[in-house]
């Protein structure tokens, strides 16, 4: 996308004598009760540049070290201590991140040299914390390990409960998702009653879950993935006046931002000694390839989407009662009969288009400005495989209706459809006990943690397989199988946005590719959510009873955010008898199967490139667009000698 002339009109850039940008060069590590020099450069428009250290205003955060025109002086440090220089010059600021070394420590070894292994534990996300072990070798990654490292036990904890009950246990699996599992339970139990629910609570319940890819969708972009590929630190030395200009051009019908109150939001973070959420960055790596004015969009964006999202968070309280864990299910339908009037469906229409106006004018926006700048990523992190249950079904029939259709693509191919009995689980390298793999109906959960070990059993996960392959769920998944399977939505959405970005279809197949395709399906969410808003049917039924077999199993099959979405029941004597999930981050981030083949995010990972070993954000940008979530210590360590070096990072 072309950014708009950063010269305004009728000015002569050869005359102007303040400085576009300026920057802080010098070591990233200093010795303490040291000196050493530090050079600020200014830049101008008319593209020549000029050492100011002299004339530049210098500052230190840190009472154990001064400065002055660029000279760090340190004294002695209790431990290894990070400190920010800060310059300015000509209204210009720039930061640049310190360590001071404590020489008392025994030295740390450089970095492994190849082969390495990367340790990142853990990656933590709400279904469970994850960790990651990466070989790399020649500068690239040659070989994964995905580790889930928290047990659940939540089948075991349903067992001999009344199946009417399992919604309330199984939606506490996940906090951030947190109506899919209740949803999903009352599902499966309705398809052991057999029991259809009245079209109010087919209705509300697809509002129910729009409202969740909504919302979960663009915080997980903005707040869990955009600092992948956003350099907070180089946001501020960008001009505001330039990026207004910027965002009138990629951003054009977007509400208008004051970017300069948001770089100094950034700014006083930066000024206090910390960055608060933003700490442990790997602020300046060379893989980020945004300039300033660029990233300072883009920051202004995350702080407009922490507003928005508190907001959206509202439209489940409106119909479920509250956010998280909605109270509103129960199987045969939904429990908030009176709450469907007016007044809520029209303040719930209001919300929505709040959040749709966001989506279309700053989401797919940001979104395509990524994909131009970092269209190389589109050669790393593909999948093979994937598959998709489905949502949001238009009638009672599933899932013929499902207004995101079922299906399975192999190998790349075109999609087919789903034989649910070809679904395997497998705990070869998983800490439970057997070999055997099982399909999810008369699957087992029988701990037996028997420590890491990637040549053994290294994960809580099961490896859950279709036909026997490894497959990838989620937004990517769903809107293959859709734009396979010619959904008019899909199809446009796609085709306008490898219109608009220069990609191919083939392109999709990639980290860029799932992180688009979350975008693309939150916007053809969003629109449709109008047309189930206008199908509530005021004073009409919402639940359906039915009577409690002494013997039944069912399943039920939807979609999270993340992906696909699998619960199996066998109900004896009235009573949970076995109950079994196969979740989203199961699918894809199960270790190996018995056949040895890698799952998903394994595989996904072999080709990233990683620039520095100790700072590994190339892996963290494929395994974020996977969704998991939070900040984590990562530890490299080299088997050669046993170094283990700790950073933070996103």
């Amino acid at each position: 996308m072309p950014k708009p002339d950063r010269i305004p009109p009728g000015k002569d850039k050869t005359r102007d004598p303040k400085p576009s940008s300026i920057e802080i060069s010098g070591p990233s590590q200093v010795n303490e009760n040291d000196a050493t020099a530090f050079t600020c450069t200014a830049h101008f428009r008319n593209g020549t540049q000029a050492n100011v250290t002299g004339q530049a205003g210098w500052q230190v955060n840190s009472r154990l070290a001064t400065i002055s025109d660029g000279r760090l002086t340190t004294g002695d440090v209790p431990a290894n201590t990070a400190c920010m220089l800060t310059a300015t010059f000509g209204g210009k600021t720039a930061t640049h991140v310190v360590t001071i070394i404590d020489t008392a420590l025994p030295p740390q070894e450089p970095p492994p040299t190849s082969p390495s292994r990367i340790v990142i534990d853990p990656i933590t996300r709400i279904e469970g914390h994850l960790r990651l072990e990466v070989e790399i070798s020649n500068g690239a990654v040659v070989d994964a390990w995905s580790s889930g490292t928290l047990f659940r036990g939540i089948e075991m904890i349903l067992r001999d409960r009344n199946p009417e009950e399992a919604w309330l246990i199984t939606q506490r699996l996940c906090g951030v998702c947190t109506y899919v599992h209740g949803s999903t339970s009352v599902r499966c139990v309705e398809d052991a009653l057999g029991l259809a629910v009245p079209v109010n609570a087919r209705v509300v319940r697809n509002l129910m879950m729009g409202a969740q890819f909504l919302h979960d969708h663009i915080v997980h972009f903005y707040h869990l993935h955009a600092l992948d590929w956003v350099d907070l630190i180089s946001a501020l030395s960008a001009d505001p006046g330039i990026t207004a200009d910027l965002a009138r051009a990629v951003t054009p019908v977007a509400a208008p931002i004051d970017f300069k109150a948001a770089q100094d939001r950034l700014q006083a973070f930066a000024n206090g000694g910390q960055l608060g959420p933003f700490a442990g960055g790997y602020w300046g790596h060379e893989a980020y390839l945004l300039d300033p004015e660029e990233n300072l969009l883009l920051a202004g964006h995350y702080l407009e989407a922490l507003r928005l999202q508190t907001n959206t968070a509202r439209l489940h309280a409106l119909f479920g009662g509250k956010n998280p864990h909605s109270q509103n299910l129960r199987v045969g339908g939904v429990t908030c009969r009176y709450d469907l009037n007016d007044a809520r469906i029209n303040e719930f229409r209001a919300i929505l288009d709040e959040t749709k106006k966001f989506i279309d004018t700053v989401y797919l926006p940001d979104v395509v400005l990524l994909a131009q700048a970092y269209s190389d990523w589109t050669a790393h992190g593909g999948s093979q495989n994937f598959l998709a249950f489905g949502e949001f079904p238009q009638s009672a029939s599933e899932p013929a209706s499902l207004f995101f259709p079922r299906g399975a693509i192999l190998r790349r191919n075109a999609p087919v459809g789903v034989d649910t009995s070809a679904i395997e689980e497998h705990v070869r390298h998983s800490w439970y006990s057997g070999e055997a793999s099982r399909h999810p109906s008369t699957g087992e959960t029988i701990p037996n943690y028997t420590g890491i070990d990637t040549a053994d059993r290294y994960s809580w996960l099961k490896a859950p397989r279709y036909q026997g392959e490894p497959m990838e769920a989620g937004p990517l998944a769903r809107m293959l199988v859709a734009y396979g399977n010619n959904q008019s939505q899909a199809r446009q959405a796609i085709n306008d946005f490898l219109s608009i970005t220069g990609l191919s279809p083939g392109d999709l197949y990639s980290t860029l590719g799932r992180t688009a395709a979350r975008a693309l399906e939150t916007r053809i969410i969003a629109n449709e959510m109008y047309s189930w808003l206008d199908q509530i049917q005021i004073g009409e039924a919402t639940y359906q009873s039915a009577a409690m077999p002494m013997t039944a199993s069912g399943v039920g099959l939807n979609e999270a955010p993340r992906g696909a979405v699998g619960h199996w029941i066998e109900i004896q004597n009235q009573k949970i008898g076995n109950y079994q999930m196969v979740i989203p981050s199961t699918w894809n981030f199960g270790p190996r199967c018995a056949a040895d083949k890698r799952g998903p995010a394994e595989e996904a990972l072999i080709g990233t490139p990683v620039a520095d070993p100790s700072k590994p954000l190339e892996i963290l940008r494929t395994v974020h667009s996977l969704d998991p979530c939070i900040a984590c210590a990562v530890h490299v360590i080299d088997p050669a000698n046993n170094t283990d070096y700790t950073v933070r990072v996103y």
